[in-house]
């Protein structure tokens, strides 16, 4: 599929920003009428529990197609008891004009906090960039995505006739749902911030996906899906954090339904979790709000903090002029998973007694003329839990090669996390200090 032949087709679903191959492939679709509560169950005359007559084994033609989204579509009103109202485009690309475009959507200075940030996580190095490693990552697994800039979808495609996954399909539905009904804006402030809001999106549209196909078994006739498995081109320590909002993200949407039902799942889009603890810990929202934890700036006049107002837009969220990020309890997890200091049961769970304790953290950047370094202040729910992540810190520091030099100075002499770290803790906050070298710390952080 070329620019020059790319083909347009009527459709009411958005897709998701990122696809994983096990969990998120793209889809395409087209159709429909809007609908009123009179009209739940029912789209383009076609109603829920409608059998059709498809073959799908060489393809759908566009008439089947647009059959099947629509009965589709119906579905998903009937799980979540609210109706679609308006139709979206689809434009379906070739994969390489995908990369491309990822390839040119990232400044400079957004490169900078990336690396700080996957640096300070110990899971990309200095030897790489941490957007390449991203882009590269989701350039082979993404299968399409919702533009908000342009109110389209985007289908990536491998081949000349795009396929539809069922999967997908649905939850993409939902997103639509979502979209239509509450609208997705992405303005949380902070990277963990903004985990807690994805989870409201994602979370649902897992959630009806599972519940749509559990269906399938019993009340509807169905198009199977086909066996989207596959293993993610993704490191864990990133892998991780990206999946946290469909993997956690169903379990707490899931909670919050069964105590209160799909109204109370609605009103998260106008009262999200604050952060990625509450969506591992569902106990914790709303009311156990992230510690407010900020870095006094103690540096010398030849190293300035670094804004973090390019974080935002990486992220797609609002104008956050703000200098710092917090990261979260995913990222302290993935970190820990990444890093072997932690082997968990199930590959993608997130709960660990060494995470599990946070209770909120600040990481502020800081440039001279031509080196970089960071401040991470994390606080803990108690001494106990500050005490676990300064020890599993350490482990991190010593399975690197670090050589410890006293008074909490530890030095990396070379390799992709070189550089000098002080490692201090107060009660139960900790807080490490990066610098170039262990002359540069009292510098960058007295």
């Amino acid at each position: 599929v070329t620019r020059d032949t790319r083909r347009r087709v009527r459709v009411a679903v958005l897709v998701a920003g990122v696809a994983l191959a096990a969990l998120l492939v793209g889809c395409l679709s087209p159709v429909i009428d809007s609908g009123s509560s009179e009209n739940l169950g029912e789209v383009d005359g076609i109603a829920y529990d409608e059998s059709l007559s498809l073959t799908v084994e060489d393809g759908l033609n566009e008439s089947e197609l647009d059959a099947l989204v629509a009965r589709s579509m119906a579905r998903v009103e009937v799980i979540r008891g609210l109706t679609f109202e308006e139709r979206v485009e689809v434009d379906v690309i070739a994969r390489e004009e995908y990369r491309e475009q990822r390839n040119t959507n990232t400044s400079n200075a957004t490169r900078v906090w990336e690396n700080l940030r996957y640096e300070a996580l110990f899971v990309v190095g200095q030897d790489r960039d941490a957007s390449t490693v991203l882009d590269e990552g989701f350039a082979g697994n993404v299968q399409g995505y919702y533009s908000l800039r342009d109110d389209e979808i985007v289908i990536v495609s491998d081949a000349d006739q795009p396929t539809v996954d069922k999967n997908t399909l649905v939850h993409e539905l939902v997103h639509a749902l979502q979209d239509q009904r509450f609208g997705i804006e992405y303005n949380a402030q902070t990277t963990d911030a903004n985990r807690g809001y994805e989870s409201v999106v994602e979370g649902p549209a897992e959630l009806v996906e599972r519940l749509y196909f559990q269906r399938c078994d019993t009340e509807w006739s169905c198009v199977r899906p086909g066996d989207t498995a596959g293993s993610s081109d993704l490191e864990p320590g990133i892998e991780l954090q990206i999946l946290l909002p469909y993997v956690e993200g169903r379990a707490f949407v899931d909670t919050v339904r069964r105590q209160d039902g799909w109204g109370a799942v609605d009103e998260l889009h106008e009262q999200p979790p604050e952060s990625s603890a509450q969506v591992i810990h569902p106990e914790k929202y709303p009311d156990t709000e992230p510690a407010n934890v900020t870095v006094t700036d103690r540096s010398t006049e030849a190293w300035s903090r670094l804004g973090a107002s390019d974080i935002a837009r990486r992220l797609g969220v609002g104008g956050d002029k703000r200098n710092a990020d917090t990261l979260g309890e995913a990222a302290i997890y993935a970190m820990l998973v990444d890093n072997n200091v932690i082997d968990p049961e199930e590959r993608l769970s997130h709960e660990h007694i060494f995470a599990a304790g946070w209770a909120g953290d600040q990481l502020v950047a800081y440039r001279n003329e031509t080196e970089l370094g960071y401040v991470w202040e994390t606080a803990w729910e108690t001494r106990d839990d500050a005490d676990q992540f300064a020890s599993a810190y350490r482990q991190i520091l010593q399975d690197n090669g670090a050589l410890g030099t006293g008074d909490g100075v530890f030095v990396i002499p070379d390799g992709p996390f070189e550089g000098a770290f002080r490692l201090t803790q107060e009660g139960s906050t900790v807080r490490i200090v990066n610098a170039p070298t262990g002359d540069t710390l009292d510098e960058i952080h007295r």
